[in-house]
């Protein structure tokens, strides 16, 4: 009798799992877009949002301007799923919770959380949805918000994707 195939290791089914609803979630949305996935199984995503949000000015005002696509890079690193997936903005933000180097989602993740969760809590970041102005990595962008509630959230759509299991 063949042995049975040996199972992958329990990140690596992680991974698949994790792509494997990405993509069906994301199908056909026209919000959140994957525009590459690295790795077999991927290990790194690079992701479009098409939401209203904020970037920094010009320089001659504190105040933000809008934008309306964002870049952004979701990398499983080997503490994957025990620790949060490091994530960063790839094109200019305005916003109290990312700086140039990170989106903090560590205080809110637990290692049974998806992927396609996390993506689109992301989204909801953008959008003013969601953020902290009492820990912020960028001072500036928390009391501006603080300052301007009224101009809040950026967007107001539901930002779940219609086909999200």
């Amino acid at each position: 009798m063949p042995a049975a195939p040996a199972r992958p290791p329990v990140r690596v089914r992680r991974l698949m799992a994790d792509a494997q609803q990405l993509r069906a979630a994301l199908n056909g949305s026209t919000t959140i877009e994957i525009l590459d996935a690295a790795g077999d199984p991927p290990e790194r995503y690079r992701l479009r949002y098409r939401i209203a949000s904020l970037a920094p000015g010009d320089g001659k005002s504190t105040d933000p301007v809008p934008a309306h696509e964002h870049d952004v890079e979701v990398t499983l690193t080997s503490d994957y799923p025990r620790l949060a997936p490091v994530c960063r903005m790839l094109s200019p933000i305005f916003h109290p919770n990312i700086d140039t180097s990170t989106i903090c989602v560590g205080d809110h993740w637990t290692a049974g959380e998806r992927l396609v969760d996390l993506v689109v809590r992301i989204g909801e970041m953008l959008a003013f949805q969601a953020y902290n102005i009492r820990t912020p990595p960028n001072a500036p962008a928390a009391m501006w918000v603080d300052l301007h509630p009224d101009r809040l959230p950026t967007d107001p759509r539901d930002l779940r994707p219609a086909n999200l299991g």
